[in-house]
């Protein structure tokens, strides 16, 4: 029976039968199924040492004399009476019923925590380290030219590599699942929450296979850097579900939708020993109530683990065969920025109290707004910025798909190997779209008479020109990235990564370290990447200046541009007859 089995899991994975013989070694299987035994004992007997004796005190929880004699300590307190009453509790008027219910809902609460951080963290350092010693042993290049498809060789690899962690929180599983019935825990909560559980396994492990391929300079340093990136992430959260009782009223709760404690809270109030889970009955997603119920709570968790898993197996797939391949495609990258905004915005329309207006709620979060697309933008640049070979086959050999009709503008627009700059372009107006529908409906004025963070209609106009000029640096930093990776000195990526840096956050954190504060010396800070630091102290005029003066940076800059591109495009007989 068992090779029966083994002959179908070959049949089906290949993959994930190579890593299976590699781990299911009777000596491996035994110390792991011993290891969670005795985690399961230690538990158990940790919980078990506050078990109510004979000298259980009367103020105990579990006594049912505690009223009486809390009451009885009161009137002996106030009167003269010295008479003496015993301090301890009568064997029969402990709850033991109650204290074993309670028991069993620790024990489940703890395994609860302890099934996270060791899935994550755990099966995050296996599969990271895992793809070192395959790409260290050359094997990695074997799977490669294996027939078998990405799909099944990725999945072969989430499947099998973690599949010792698997085996201990399995055998784990049917006290924790016991602890949770016998603790009145509904059914269909433990399920939910198991379900939040895998699909955050698959998001965390998908990410990881994509930080082992793209992480290789890191050498043996990549496993313990990316499930320390995990414990954190994982430790911060924990933290901020813990104590932190309005954290899901903004822009950044899309973020910690990647944990699972702010969902593991919602099911459990308990856990972090919070009586209720109100805090997240108010969540809003675009002013719908997603957090009146359970499935609401539960189905956009999933969805969202799901849509960002996807997204990164797709990576994969594109990064898996061929090792230089950018991450995402020009189109993926307007997919994702849309579903970047959707997200971000739909956690900016929520507030705190029933009074507040929704424009107001996003005046709260512009600043969080501003942060996150100003680091994706950055990203993309990075991403999808070709290097100088890929565009000079694009320059060189576009010319032989004119019979397909192809236009230059649908080349900028979709063709990997073309200049980035129309695509990031695309992408950046996608960021804009949001802002301008804000800030065309945002009142002047609101129902209670009080001025907006838009006071009036010169700080509307002041506000798109401001919206302009960030646009136009973004677009001088992709210019200057993409002609840096059309140089022909080695290490192109590292000076475009490192001028790209430096040109976005030098110049703000200088200008404060010398005294140019944004309030005193406004009109400098309009040629930074944090424009809006002083939108509110600078007029129309300096503002539309300075973005005169960008555009003009621009025109030049792609000037050059264009120049580089069609001089790589040239071919090597005319560069010569030319003399270059």
């Amino acid at each position: 029976m068992m090779s029966n089995l083994i002959d179908k899991i070959g049949d089906w994975n290949p993959q994930l039968l190579r890593e299976l013989k590699g781990r299911f070694k009777f000596f491996h299987v035994a110390i792991v199924v011993a290891t969670s035994l005795l985690l399961q004992l230690v538990v158990f007997l940790y919980q078990l040492r506050e078990f109510p004796g004979d000298e259980y005190p009367r103020t105990g929880v579990y006594c049912r004399l505690r009223q009486v004699y809390l009451q009885q300590q009161n009137r002996v307190h106030h009167q003269s009476n010295k008479s003496k009453i015993s301090n301890f509790c009568p064997q029969n008027e402990i709850d033991l019923q109650l204290w074993w219910r309670d028991h069993w809902e620790y024990i489940f609460l703890t395994f609860s925590v302890i099934f996270v951080f060791t899935l994550l963290v755990a099966g995050t350092y296996l599969l990271i380290n895992d793809l070192a010693k395959e790409e260290t042993r050359g094997t990695l290049n074997f799977i490669r030219l294996s027939p078998q498809s990405e799909t099944t060789i990725l999945t072969g690899k989430l499947l099998g590599v973690p599949s010792l962690i698997y085996l201990i929180i399995l055998v784990a599983v049917p006290l924790h699942l016991w602890s949770g019935l016998s603790a009145k825990i509904a059914f269909n909560y433990i399920l939910s929450y198991y379900a939040i559980l895998a699909a955050s396994c698959t998001f965390f492990y998908s990410a990881a296979l994509l930080f082992g391929l793209m992480s290789r300079w890191f050498s043996g340093f990549q496993p313990w850097l990316g499930s320390g990136a995990v414990f954190l992430f994982l430790y911060i959260t924990l933290m901020l579900a813990s104590n932190d009782s309005n954290g899901l009223n903004n822009s950044t709760a899309w973020f910690r939708l990647f944990s699972p404690w702010d969902t593991t809270r919602y099911l459990f109030p308990n856990v972090f020993n919070r009586y209720t889970s109100y805090y997240m009955q108010n969540w809003q997603f675009f002013h719908l109530p997603l957090g009146k119920n359970v499935v609401s709570v539960v189905g956009f968790h999933l969805l969202n683990f799901g849509l960002c898993s996807y997204g990164i197996l797709q990576a994969l797939k594109r990064c898996f065969r061929n090792p230089q391949a950018s991450i995402i495609n020009k189109k993926q990258s307007y997919l994702l920025v849309a579903f970047c905004q959707l997200m971000m915005w739909g956690f900016a329309l929520q507030f705190r109290k029933d009074n507040y207006r929704w424009d107001e709620a996003v005046g709260q979060n512009h600043i969080w707004l501003a942060l996150y697309n100003l680091a994706l933008i950055l990203s993309l640049i990075a991403v999808l910025s070709p290097h100088r070979q890929d565009v000079q086959d694009w320059a060189r050999y576009r010319h032989q798909e004119v019979s397909s009709h192809k236009s230059v503008w649908q080349d900028l627009i979709w063709a990997e190997k073309s200049p980035a700059l129309v695509a990031i372009a695309i992408n950046l107006t996608i960021v804009t779209i949001p802002w301008l529908v804000w800030i065309s409906v945002t009142s002047v004025i609101d129902a209670n008479g009080v001025r907006t963070l838009l006071s009036n209609e010169i700080d509307r106009f002041k506000t798109l020109l401001v919206i302009a000029l960030s646009i136009s640096l973004m677009m001088i930093y992709a210019t200057i990235t993409q002609l840096i990776l059309l140089l022909k000195t080695p290490k192109r990526s590292f000076w475009a990564i490192g001028t790209l840096g430096a040109v976005t956050f030098l110049p703000p954190m200088i200008l404060e370290i010398i005294g140019i504060s944004s309030w005193k010396h406004p009109t400098v800070w309009m040629f930074t990447t944090s424009p809006w630091a002083a939108i509110e102290h600078v007029g129309v005029i300096t503002v539309f200046m300075a973005l005169l003066a960008d555009l003009s940076v621009l025109a030049l800059l792609n000037f050059q541009l264009t120049r580089q591109v069609r001089l790589a495009g040239e071919s090597a007989t005319k560069a010569l007859l030319a003399g270059r």
